[in-house]
């Protein structure tokens, strides 16, 4: 699978977990030169407290476009260090 946003490869693996209908990628499968940390935060309240990243590729930010939970918990466990996509970032095979 890939995670592509601004015509650019952002995450690629073999590897992903559906959760949702997302596909979270191993961290170490994503670019991080194109991740800015944010301060945006959410709850979930079977996975805990997710944090974000902005996309920064080519000159342009895609606002909170990538989320992960740094600390899930007990029934999301298996998605720790894993790295979701939305906000027009393409997911495709």
């Amino acid at each position: 699978m890939k995670a592509v946003w601004n015509d650019e490869v952002i995450a690629e693996s073999n590897d992903t977990i559906v959760v949702e209908n997302n596909h979270y990628f191993p961290k170490g499968s994503v670019k991080e030169e194109f991740l800015k940390p944010s301060d945006t935060h959410t709850h979930c309240p079977w996975k805990g407290e997710a944090s974000y990243y902005t996309l920064h590729v080519d000159g342009k930010d895609n606002k909170d476009a990538a989320w992960f939970y740094p600390d899930p918990k007990d029934a999301a466990k298996n998605i720790e260090n894993y790295v979701a996509f939305w906000k027009g970032v393409q997911v495709v095979s």
